[in-house]
């Protein structure tokens, strides 16, 4: 089970272990002290070497999962390494010269996999429920018709204006018989259009309701279907959390039961199963790195060889407890700020940068993600510490980003955004060839905060997401294509591409939404920026070229 370093590096390496890229850490239950275990340059090029051995076997590369190597040091004080995957890895939670499944786990593995299988069904049925094309027929309909009636009654209220004129004049003009039979035409011509507006909202109710009925029984579906599903992963966590028994450094060892109210899936990702391994035989963590390898589902973002922190909802609450009983070290903690970034324009009250791709806009919040504009820039500029980054792109986006450099400018432009009066176009790639030159795609997005940061099309929770687009060639079996996003939702030209109500095709490179991969970038640009510069009064257009 313990492996030697050389066994995934050169005997030769040298490696500055004071720099650190993130920490393991939480509170301890006993002292209250914060613990920490890092993640090394010398755990990262370990990590890389299991990496190359995963590589050599396709096998690894199906299967997308967390994989994880701990430093430990022996009783004879030589640092060894130990490796660990999330879940199953082949199907199975023991395989040689891995760290296996926290004890109970065996005991409990039919019940787990029949449970988690029913839990999946759920899912993708309650996920056809919530695009049922219905939904996207009775919505659309329901616009042509509130349109309709809109028409129809401003051209009522035109015709009732001059009915009221023509009965005045025929007052002053007429009597007797021909003025009550002229009146009388006019009053006719009222109740007719009273009988057209009546059938016009039968016709609308005829054909909405049948509509309706059919989202409204999808919709008690759907409510019935979530609550199985709490039932069943409620009964799921109650077991494995009465089974699971973990050990920390101290000698404790507590139920997941004991340690708390804790999402089903506990226990099973890498950190625990290394750290309790480790605790369970006398072993002293050194440092440790998990990574993901192999394909990815569209439900996550994770990227095939990048280094990931402890997961928020499994291990950092019972990661104080896991690391319990380690003596503290103080460690210097550095960020390594990389090259300067493009700026595009700069002036003494707003700067626009032009965002490479695989950068994030601000840090996030943990240290792993540090890297980011506003980081960059608040090392590089004397002002660095007061820009505010008025709107974001995604990580795998590039393009022009937008920064205030106090909060005066950031406010005025912030409103700019909210109002949407500032001109954003993007141009991608996507696949195959759009048959449609240009237009509108409505689609309302939803993020389950489970899945974050997926955004799906969501007739029922999701908001108002509204794209202009327009074709402009096509290359190879591709299409380039320029968006024009009215509204500004998470990963909305993302999805209107890929869903298939929208352009039913995604951007090349989109590993969450396409078939994207770690080798292709994603092919989304920001590529223009116009808006009222807040100083000058005067606009300010902005374009950089999209790389691709």
């Amino acid at each position: 089970m313990l492996y030697k370093l050389s066994d995934f590096i050169d005997n030769n390496y040298k490696s500055d272990d004071s720099v650190v890229s993130y920490w393991y850490q939480g509170l301890c239950p006993v002292t209250g002290s914060l613990l920490k275990l890092p993640r090394t340059q010398l755990s990262e090029a370990v990590a890389y070497g299991l990496m190359k051995q995963l590589e050599a076997d396709e096998l690894y590369s199906y299967e997308g999962k967390m994989y994880g190597v701990l430093l430990v040091e022996t009783s004879s004080s030589q640092i060894q390494v130990l490796k660990a995957f999330s879940g199953l890895l082949l199907g199975k939670s023991c395989i040689e010269g891995w760290v296996g499944s926290i004890e109970g786990r065996n005991a409990l593995m039919l019940e787990e996999t029949y449970t988690l299988n029913l839990l999946e069904e759920i899912k993708q049925n309650i996920l056809s429920l919530q695009t049922l094309t219905d939904r996207y027929i009775y919505q659309n309909l329901s616009e042509e018709f509130a349109q309709k009636l809109d028409q129809l009654t401003t051209t009522h209220q035109h015709n009732k204006q001059q009915r009221h004129q023509k009965r005045e004049r025929l007052k002053l003009t007429f009597k007797g018989e021909i003025l009550t039979q002229a009146l009388e035409e006019l009053n006719q011509q009222s109740r007719l259009e009273k009988i057209e507006r009546r059938q016009l909202k039968h016709q609308r109710d005829e054909t909405l309701n049948p509509l309706l009925e059919k989202i409204s029984s999808a919709d008690e579906k759907i409510r019935h279907l979530k609550q199985r599903r709490k039932i069943l992963s409620r009964q799921l966590q109650h077991l494995m959390s009465a089974n699971y028994s973990i050990t920390n450094f101290r000698g404790e060892s507590l139920s997941l039961q004991q340690l708390g109210a804790l999402p089903t899936g506990t226990g099973e990702c890498c950190a625990p199963k290394l750290l309790h391994y480790a605790a369970t035989h006398h072993l002293t963590p050194v440092a440790m790195a998990e990574f993901w390898w192999g394909s990815t589902e569209p439900k996550n973002d994770r990227i095939q060889g990048k280094f990931y922190p402890a997961c928020v909802a499994r291990c950092q609450p019972i990661m104080g407890f896991l690391l319990s009983g380690l003596p503290e070290k103080k460690t210097t903690f550095r960020h390594t700020i990389k090259e300067p970034l493009p700026i595009v324009y700069e002036d003494d009250y707003l700067i626009i940068i032009n965002k490479p791709e695989g950068l994030l806009s601000v840090p996030g919040r943990s240290s792993d993600r540090y890297d980011s504009v506003i980081s960059r820039l608040n090392h590089l500029l004397p002002d660095g510490h007061l820009l505010r980054s008025v709107h974001r792109l995604d990580l795998d986006t590039s393009g022009l980003l937008l920064l205030a450099r106090n909060d005066q400018i950031y406010n005025h432009l912030a409103q700019q955004f909210r109002d949407r009066k500032i001109e954003k176009i993007y141009q991608a790639l996507v696949q195959g060839r759009v048959s449609q030159p240009q237009g509108t795609i409505k689609l309302p997005l939803w993020g389950d905060p489970r899945f974050r940061p997926l955004q799906t099309v969501d007739f029922i929770r999701g908001k108002e997401s509204i794209t202009q687009f327009r074709v402009i060639a096509f290359e190879d079996n591709f299409t380039r294509v320029e968006f024009m996003p009215i509204t500004g939702r998470t990963h909305q030209i993302r999805v209107h591409c890929a869903d298939q109500l929208g352009l039913g095709t995604p951007i090349i490179g989109d590993r969450l939404y396409g078939k994207g991969d770690d080798l292709t970038r994603l092919h989304l640009h920001a590529q223009k920026l116009r808006f009222l510069h807040p100083i000058t009064k005067q606009f300010l257009s902005v374009n950089a070229p999209p790389p691709f």
